[in-house]
């Protein structure tokens, strides 16, 4: 299961190594999830498992998110800011996981939250991606971002309304540790170089210049 991965995927996963589509499905209605959360997207931690032959299905994802409630309970998983509940901190935690490296994380965390208090649209194209169900776009069209959906943060204001993917510890960190900073907007303007500004003017700049980078080929 890696970091970021949808259900959708993990259950591809089980399907592939041997589990029935329809008792995976069947079972992911009777995990039992973790107190505070409502969604079984975004508890299924991102790990690498092993499973005995004749594993059952509910065992098989309860193992996932059992290893999940470990996680979290080391990490004192409440939002020090107590402005979001559990199960809007593993949204949080799902956005940032989506949309950056590691050590980018705790810089993301808090441009969501700046966003958030200033009922700024998030406009964050993982969240287009996951209703999609697609990988590897670099940018959306126009038209994707104009889709009728909860999880489009280009329509709807505030956080999606569950997590876009299935988050791992270094996000789920930054979830509950934000940086310090006034930062509305970011860009990844070249393979590592990924830049943080409040000002949308400087964000502008900085878009031509990743599209500059796009054309040369810096990407690929």
């Amino acid at each position: 299961v890696f970091e970021g991965g949808w259900n959708t995927e993990i259950f591809k996963e089980l399907e592939e190594n041997g589990f029935a589509q329809a008792d995976v499905l069947q079972a992911a209605r009777q995990v039992k999830l973790p107190k505070g959360f409502t969604s079984l997207e975004g508890v299924l931690f991102p790990a690498q498992y092993s499973f005995a032959e004749g594993t059952s299905q509910l065992d098989a994802l309860q193992s996932m998110v059992n290893r999940f409630s470990k996680a979290i309970s080391t990490i004192d998983f409440t939002d020090p800011e107590g402005k979001l509940n559990t199960q809007q901190l593993i949204t949080l935690a799902s956005l940032i996981q989506a949309e950056g490296r590691s050590q980018d994380f705790a810089q993301i965390s808090r441009v969501v939250r700046n966003r958030l208090a200033l009922g700024m649209p998030l406009q964050f194209d993982s969240t287009v991606h996951y209703v999609m169900k697609s990988r590897g776009e670099i940018f959306l069209s126009g038209k994707s971002t104009k889709l009728k959906s909860p999880f489009n943060t280009y329509q709807n204001r505030g956080l999606p309304p569950a997590p876009i993917g299935n988050p791992g510890l270094e996000a789920l960190k930054a979830a509950i540790a934000p940086a310090q900073g006034d930062w509305l907007f970011f860009i990844t303007v070249a393979p590592g170089d990924t830049r943080f500004t409040k000002s949308f003017s400087e964000f502008n700049n900085w878009k031509l210049l990743y599209k500059k980078n796009l054309k040369a080929g810096v990407f690929e």
